[in-house]
């Protein structure tokens, strides 16, 4: 594996006006020059990143400008975004409003599981877009077959739910665990137990399962019948199992956990506590449902999370890299839990023919390219430079978690995932946070062993002006 290499220490502010922007422009102009003479094994790839037209960039600085008082005036602000838009991708590179060059290491949050622009994916969506992209679930829809029996083939799965979303199918996933609870056991108080600094989703349902006062807080009351553990703790699920006394009034139907929690830090799964969850939702009759929205689909080195944990789940969720962008989400289930019926629950987006072929075609990409078995060679490669870097900056990093594509930098108390991410920002590498202090990479499956290097590369200048 070819070591990542160091640059001189060079340091530069936040762009905070419009001068300040162009500013921090020619300061990230210089930067990039002097990185493509000094650094011989990303050269060639860090000499493409160097903007040197100025008028292009004046005018795109007008179009972004444009494009920023046009949202701050139109689109309700939920998101704090980066001042850059994109104008196109490739594999895992982007091009923003200057025509820069950036590594994608955030992936769309996990959702471009093929990359930008791959073809094969280009050419489903285009076909079937001369054809018929949407009727509605009152007919058939042979693509939603194809795909549903693709995911069971390749799952513990029988039976599969479509929606628009992660958040959907996890409410889909309650739903059908609060109908198991009344058609098995007449239940009138059901009860859900998830994790806390889990993340679920923002819609009632799904936010009722988030155990998080951040996300919480501000849309009480909840909805009723989830009561919280932490994550991994096998003597405190326990313990709350004991504690509650089971009737057929109120009792545990379902128990909701990530396979590996994404917004709570990118905390990996314990084995033991999984397999302990297994257990006892098979004693005592509950469903185990797992969140795989942000980790199915192969970003873990495997297609599902829960083949780490030698469990099969009575119900599991996927969505993000799913379409690889294309916005789908699914529910799967196994038989005996498989209740729902006709008005139950529905969605009029959910599984209609363009998403459906987009689903199928990075499914058979996924296959063919043999993303899954990339995703655990660079994820390993990732974590091992990952690892030399917190050796190297022991007052920053505290640690590296993940699994595949999915990991973690957890920071030290006086550093912070922004000033990260701001820095690489600078340096054309694009990461995410997962909390305050914890750094999130999670770029494309089809990332290879070179822009694994470069990310190495450029955030061990990151650290280096950090300290």
């Amino acid at each position: 594996m070819m070591a990542f290499l160091s640059s001189p220490q060079l340091f530069f502010g936040k762009a905070k006006t419009k001068k300040g922007m162009n500013d921090q422009k020619e300061r990230i102009l210089r930067k990039r020059i002097h990185l493509s003479r000094h650094c011989t094994t990303f050269s060639i790839y860090l000499k493409e990143m160097v903007t040197t037209s100025s008028d292009a960039t004046s005018q795109e600085n007008s179009a972004l400008d444009k494009v920023l008082s046009d949202f701050d005036k139109y689109v309700v602000k939920t998101y704090n975004r980066q001042p850059l838009y994109f104008s196109h991708g490739n594999g895992a590179w982007l091009w923003d409003q200057d025509e820069r060059k950036l590594l994608d290491f955030v992936g769309g949050i996990a959702t471009c599981s093929v990359g930008h622009c791959h073809p094969k994916l280009i050419d489903a969506v285009q076909q079937q877009m001369n054809s018929v992209h949407h009727v509605s679930n009152l007919y058939y829809i042979p693509q939603q077959v194809e795909l549903a029996k693709w995911l069971v083939e390749h799952s513990c799965a029988d039976k599969v739910f479509f929606c628009n979303s992660g958040t959907e199918a996890n409410e889909a996933a309650i739903k059908l665990a609060r109908k198991y609870g009344k058609v098995r056991w007449n239940c009138k108080e059901p009860i859900i137990i998830s994790a806390n600094k889990s993340f679920h989703g923002r819609t009632c349902g799904s936010l009722s399962a988030t155990a998080q006062p951040k996300y919480q807080s501000h849309f009480l009351p909840l909805l009723p019948g989830f009561l919280y553990v932490d994550y991994n703790d096998t003597s405190s699920f326990l313990e709350l199992v004991d504690n509650i006394k089971s009737s057929d009034d109120r009792r545990i139907v379902g128990v909701m956990l990530e396979a590996v929690q994404g917004e709570g830090g990118v905390m990996p799964g314990d084995e033991k506590f999984f397999q302990t969850v297994r257990q006892v939702c098979s004693q005592i009759g509950a469903l185990m449902i797992l969140d795989e929205v942000q980790v199915g689909m192969g970003r873990t080195g495997r297609l599902w999370g829960y083949e780490h944990y030698r469990i099969e789940p009575d119900i599991f969720t996927t969505a993000k890299g799913l379409a690889g962008g294309v916005p789908i989400g699914a529910m799967l289930c196994q038989s005996h839990c498989d209740l729902f019926e006709p008005g139950d629950h529905a969605a009029t987006f959910g599984g209609n023919p363009l998403s459906c072929v987009a689903a199928l075609s990075v499914c058979h990409i996924i296959e063919e390219e043999q993303l899954i078995e990339n995703a655990k060679e660079r994820g390993m490669e990732l974590q091992i430079g990952l690892e030399k870097l917190k050796q190297s900056y022991p007052q920053c990093i505290s640690q590296v978690r993940g699994l595949g594509l999915l990991i973690g930098l957890q920071l030290k108390d006086g550093y912070t995932a922004s000033q990260v991410i701001d820095r690489a920002l600078e340096q054309n590498l694009l990461v995410l946070s997962a909390g305050p202090q914890v750094v999130r990479l999670a770029p494309p499956l089809v990332i290879t062993q070179e822009q694994v290097q470069l990310a190495l590369h450029i955030l061990n200048n990151v650290f280096k002006e950090l300290i």
